[in-house]
């Protein structure tokens, strides 16, 4: 199959449905709650075709790491192919869904178009010395920054290089896993800074 500016992944579930307990015990998960289908959501599946318009690299058999909406109600499925669903790809446009590829033969993770793959950070916490006033916060602070593991072009062409912390827009801090280690996946475009090392004097 030779496809125009899309990817075609087989999966054969959309959302991890089940867990394993250390005991061995199997336990399935209600996926239909609110937010259930986007947290249990999956996010990779074997390349089945690679769009040709494009070179990219990636070729049937390596591994596909995609957006949600491949997968989210329903997904993209591949008119009259069972379990094969659709990734777009346009590597000038936000809309592309193929954020990165992983190659069957090296292991070697490669980003796609303008996304980029950030290793989450610890913040600190803004303090505020009080003997009176103890600060609770009750809503979850947001991730605001992260450290640059895998770029692209567009990241070389900023001067972003992989190690640097660099901060990102608003809610651009959309989790995706790979080898069981969790990164955000944020687009070139989103970032905002380089963090400046602090240098004692």
């Amino acid at each position: 199959m030779k496809t125009f500016n899309f990817f075609v992944v087989e999966l054969e579930k959309l959302v991890h449905d089940q867990i394993k307990t250390e005991g061995g015990l199997e336990l399935y998960i209600d996926t239909r709650f609110e937010g259930s289908e986007f947290e249990h959501r999956v996010t990779e599946g074997p390349i089945v075709a690679a769009p040709f318009k494009y070179d990219t690299g990636a070729k049937p058999g390596d591994t596909l790491y995609f957006h949600h909406l491949v997968v989210m109600q329903g997904g993209q499925p591949l008119t009259g192919d069972d379990n094969h669903y659709i990734a777009k790809f346009d590597p000038e446009t936000v809309n592309s869904q193929a954020i990165a590829y992983k190659c069957q033969d090296t292991g070697e993770i490669t980003t796609l178009g303008g996304w980029t793959l950030l290793e989450p950070v610890e913040e600190e916490e803004e303090k505020f010395p009080s003997d009176l006033i103890e600060m609770v916060e009750l809503e979850e602070k947001l991730p605001t920054k992260g450290r640059l593991v895998y770029g692209n072009e567009r990241t070389d062409y900023m001067g972003v290089k992989p190690g640097d912390v660099v901060g990102f827009a608003k809610n651009r801090d959309y989790r995706l896993k790979i080898d069981g280690k969790e990164y955000y996946r944020t687009r070139a475009e989103d970032l905002l800074y380089v963090e400046e090392e602090v240098h004692d004097s």
